[in-house]
């Protein structure tokens, strides 16, 4: 049985401003160091991990930074478990973008913004193919008794973590939670992926506010 633990980076300067990041190079804040080391502590005292993934986009660098000096092992690093793509709305607050665009409002729009291309963006369709087929190629190349660590975005995780539960992709993002640094089991076995936890947030209560 293959174990995979899925991490969401820590909280980073725009997340705090309310901002779309998409690919950009946002830094973490002090919260997110604190955060992202609480991470690393708590899967480093749990598990034995033999393989660390993450997102190449900054705030994902940084997260996995700590967890892979815990845990002693080396990140490789993956285009493929980027954020969405948001294009030229990159960097705009993100209750603004979604309100004056309605196509590309999941409450509003529905499943016809699941195809809803961002200008110089992606749609979440495809980020869901793109992690789809990451996850896949992990799942190829990891052993029965395997654990691997990845560290990657809220979007990826909520398409991710939809997929395994047979959930479809509006609902999905629409009613998934994924708190900066929260840790997500799932256990693999013969290909069927099942999650056994979902956003763990206890090892967090002692980081600062």
């Amino acid at each position: 049985m293959t174990t995979v633990l899925l991490a969401r980076h820590g909280e980073t300067t725009w997340n705090r401003d309310g901002r779309l990041q998409g690919w950009a190079p946002t830094p973490l804040t002090d919260r997110g160091h604190e955060q992202s080391r609480a991470l690393a502590a708590a899967v480093a005292a749990d598990y034995d991990v033999d393989r660390v993934l993450a997102s190449d986009l900054r705030r994902a660098r940084q997260t996995v930074s700590y967890l892979a000096d815990r845990v002693g092992q080396d990140p490789a690093f993956e285009t493929t478990w980027r954020e969405r793509d948001f294009g030229r709305y990159q960097g705009l607050p993100r209750e603004a973008v979604f309100e004056d665009h309605d196509r590309l409002s999941l409450a509003r729009a529905g499943r016809d913004a699941v195809d809803a291309r961002p200008e110089s963006g992606e749609s979440l369709r495809d980020v869901r193919e793109r992690v789809l087929s990451g996850w896949e190629r992990m799942l190829a190349e990891s052993g029965d008794d395997e654990t691997v660590a990845v560290v990657c975005h809220g979007g990826p995780l909520h398409l991710l973590l939809g997929a395994v539960e047979g959930r479809d992709v509006v609902s999905a993002v629409v009613k998934g939670e994924q708190h900066n640094c929260g840790l997500n089991e799932l256990r693999v076995d013969d290909g069927d992926a099942r999650l056994v936890a979902e956003n763990r947030t206890e090892f967090l209560d002692t980081v600062s506010a």
